[in-house]
């Protein structure tokens, strides 16, 4: 099955089964959908699949290279430890491959035998490097309008994915990811301006900084340091300064 069935298969409508939400894919309102709903459709996927975890990630290109942006995950609103991994130098070979295929990839490290059996036993799919250490999970490249594409990732020891159901499986990631893309410009779009102080503030609150050590760290009094959080959080529209590095984390301003 090639790009344009798996598309094909995600947008059309089914009177068997609903792929993707309450009303059938086709008559479904695009401005219905919420990264909240995004991530509970997620989620009845990974279901399905007996997954135990899930991430949604973006390929954003950059002059250096490209990479993965973390969307969602199983975390929402946080980000799992997994995720920033994932979208660390690790998921160079991927970015790649996603750019210009949607064949799906696997991978396990878990020491256990039957992650790597059922994988195997899936055509149409090929063994990767693992994306994250000590995990088991296949990744399902997306691509929508715009040339946009991405990764949706699915995690676990026990995932239970048969060759009948693989490309449906991969047809509702396509969905996920076309309404995921639809509303996410108009998220980014409405994040006003953040100064570079602002996301280095940021970017050492995520790494488990506290205020003082931020403040010493770039030279600051803690007072500053402070101001510059309260100033992300509020741009962000977060309730607090972890919810602002959620935010930031997801639309790709700090790694």
């Amino acid at each position: 099955m090639k790009h344009a069935d798996v598309r094909h298969a995600a947008e059309a409508p089914s009177t068997e089964q609903n792929l993707f939400g309450a009303l059938p894919p086709g008559s479904e309102p695009h401005h219905a959908v919420t990264i909240s709903d995004a991530v509970r459709r997620c989620r009845w996927i990974a279901v399905d699949i007996n997954a135990s975890a899930f991430g949604l990630f973006f390929v954003s290109p950059s002059p250096e290279r490209a990479r993965l942006v973390p969307c969602l995950d199983s975390d929402y609103p946080g980000i799992a430890v997994t995720t920033k991994f994932i979208s660390g130098a690790n998921g160079e070979e991927i970015v790649r491959h996603t750019g210009m295929s949607t064949e799906p990839r696997w991978w396990t490290d878990d020491g256990l035998t039957g992650s790597a059996d059922v994988f195997r036993n899936l055509s149409w799919t090929e063994q990767m490097s693992p994306l994250a250490p000590g995990t088991s999970g296949i990744a399902f490249p997306v691509h929508a309008d715009r040339g946009q594409c991405g990764l949706v990732v699915f995690l676990g020891s026990e995932i239970a994915l048969r060759q009948d159901t693989l490309y449906e499986i991969h047809a509702r990631c396509f969905s996920l990811f076309a309404a995921v893309a639809r509303i996410r410009p108009g998220d980014a779009g409405r994040v006003r301006s953040i100064s570079k102080r602002e996301l280095e503030c940021l970017k050492l609150t995520a790494n488990g900084n506290t205020s003082e050590e931020i403040a010493r760290l770039l030279k600051l009094s803690v007072h500053t340091a402070n101001q510059y959080l309260t100033q992300s959080t509020q741009k962000l529209n977060a309730v607090n300064r972890n919810q602002a590095v959620a935010k930031a984390l997801r639309l790709g301003l700090i790694e």
